[in-house]
């Protein structure tokens, strides 16, 4: 066990770090920098056509939702002179068999 618990030792024991290591890590970080800002722009990029993807779609759904009202509305309104023809239409005739059957 002796020799396990010095090669422990010798393993914890501080060691100041090499003088390049700075440097090194403050290179690496500044070779970064330029790829962080692209992938940001991109990200930026990618929410921004997103958002407009979305908001075309609902604008597209709501201007489908209001020509199908429309269209319906339509149909109402044709159906309701269509009735309100043949009801003149059944009020004429009635008028004229109430006239024959008075004279």
């Amino acid at each position: 066990m002796d020799e396990f618990e010095q090669q422990l030792r010798k393993a914890f024991v501080r060691q100041p770090a090499p003088p390049s290591l700075k440097r090194r890590l403050v290179a690496s970080r500044r070779a970064l920098e330029p790829r962080s800002r692209a992938v940001l722009w991109q990200r930026l990029a990618a929410v921004l056509v997103l958002t407009a993807l979305l908001g075309g779609g609902f604008a597209w759904r709501q201007a489908e939702q209001q020509r199908k009202g429309e269209a319906a509305r339509q149909q109402v309104l044709t159906a309701l002179r269509i009735t309100g023809h043949a009801l003149d239409h059944m009020n004429q005739q009635l008028a004229a068999h109430h006239r024959l059957r008075q004279n």
